[in-house]
């Protein structure tokens, strides 16, 4: 019997997944994060899912719909099955042709934005309104922008943080690997505090010319808005981020979910 019909929103992600379960009034009662598998089974993913429900005082029998945004297409398949055989629920996909957003998609194809960036401007324009700039730390650092009618006007895409990191360490034999981490000083007396600099600093003044450029082209001072696992990190060294939004991808699931449903 279900006693509090709930959503299970699921953003999977190149790095990482996270599930989230939703009441009715769009409060998030539970939210884990893993590593994103490669080739998990809808088993796999259950065994793992309902023990964490547990611990939180949720069961299966809670939750009642589910949803889901992935840029990985070979998971897609496990967690559609996962919703419908633990959850009975035939879960909405993000990018599917009958899941209406609600916005427009301003660019050549709109079948390339990848679903997590979406869904970040549904939640974006939903709360702060556009013109809108939404700056995603994930494993790749994303540049969304939202115009004044709310719709998804295009984007920039650059290397991660933590890809960056690997990639420095992966090319040059005499570099470590060194934990993103804010340096005191620009200038490093060191090897690792020289490459934290650089990747710190240098992802600082990336945040904050590409924002300038952005707003130049588009001809309007657009707000910002950080989110993705280092976004805290980034948006205390510079006064260009606006609002700093953990949560704005699930919230944007939410929405999108419950537009559909109406």
């Amino acid at each position: 019997m279900v006693v509090n019909a709930m959503l299970l929103a699921i953003d999977s992600g190149n790095t990482n997944t996270v599930f989230a379960v939703f009441n009715d009034a769009g409060e998030i009662k539970g939210e884990w994060r893993a590593t994103t598998p490669n080739h998990q089974t809808s088993d796999e993913y259950a065994v793992w899912l309902l023990r964490l429900l547990e611990l939180t005082d949720l069961s299966a029998a809670d939750i009642d719909a589910a949803i889901i945004a992935t840029v990985v297409p070979t998971n897609l398949r496990s967690l559609k099955v996962l919703c419908k055989k633990y959850f009975k629920a035939e879960a909405l996909v993000v990018g599917e042709e009958d899941v209406d957003l609600g916005v427009e998609v301003l660019i050549e194809n709109a079948h390339e934005v990848g679903a997590d960036r979406l869904v970040n401007a549904v939640a974006a324009n939903a709360k702060y309104g556009g013109p809108l700039i939404c700056v995603d730390f994930g494993t790749a650092t994303t540049f969304d922008i939202i115009d004044q009618d709310g719709n998804y006007a295009g984007g920039v895409i650059a290397p991660g943080i933590n890809l960056s990191l690997e990639a420095l360490h992966m090319a040059a034999a005499k570099l470590p690997r060194v934990a993103v981490e804010r340096p005191a000083k620009v200038i490093g007396t060191g090897t690792v505090s020289a490459m934290q600099s650089g990747i710190y600093w240098g992802y600082v003044s990336m945040i904050e010319g590409m924002v300038a450029r952005i707003r130049e082209e588009f001809g309007a001072d657009m707000d910002v808005v950080a989110t993705g696992g280092l976004a805290v990190m980034f948006s205390e060294a510079t006064r260009i981020i606006n609002w700093t939004d953990k949560d704005l991808t699930l919230r944007g699931l939410y929405l999108i979910h419950k537009r559909n449903q109406a």
